[in-house]
């Protein structure tokens, strides 16, 4: 029997990120910015933001460190920390955001099921706690292994480029 490799390098950054200041763990952004304005308003392609829509409030973008391929984010442009904080017309763009989300990822994955989610608050487990994101991901039976359990890790087999594409041309017009 041999032993298996499993390469997963984009993961690096994650991992060095751990022993960086919370605020700079991921995308370093001009000060009085959440992360996700500054990933907004970084002046970059939709494709290296991993920006797959973009609504006069809202927009959608892919997760940077994902539970699976296709896991995405639904999010205000504007940095909020909880629903109460939303417009009216935030509220309404976040949820038509969220149905075009799961059709984009039943249409480009085919799942078993789809996680549709918030986590408010740092208590509920928010990596980002001033900016909330829903968060959409296909999911399949089975789809967890003993690599999460044992290796703290998780297996993706497609890159997050691809996924980007994938979703982007499945994206409702």
């Amino acid at each position: 029997m041999s032993l298996e490799q499993l390469w997963a390098g984009w993961r690096l950054s994650y991992i060095e990120g751990a022993d960086r200041p919370e605020d700079e763990q991921f995308f370093r952004r001009p000060e009085g910015l959440t992360l996700f304005e500054a990933i907004f308003q970084a002046d970059l392609p939709d494709e290296e933001r991993y920006v797959l829509w973009t609504g006069e409030t809202c927009f959608a973008l892919l997760n940077a460190f994902p539970y699976t391929n296709g896991h995405l984010l639904v999010l205000p442009q504007r940095g909020v920390a909880s629903l109460e904080d939303l417009t009216d017309p935030e509220y309404a763009e976040l949820w038509a955001g969220v149905r075009a989300a799961t059709r984009a990822v039943e249409v480009a994955y085919s799942p078993e099921g789809i996680n549709v989610g918030l986590n408010l608050g740092k208590g509920a487990g928010a990596g980002v706690p001033d900016h909330l994101h829903v968060h959409v991901l296909p999911r399949w039976g089975g789809d967890t292994n003993f690599m999460t359990t044992v290796a703290n890790a998780r297996v993706l087999p497609e890159s997050i480029g691809e996924s980007w594409r994938r979703l982007c041309d499945a994206w409702p017009a």
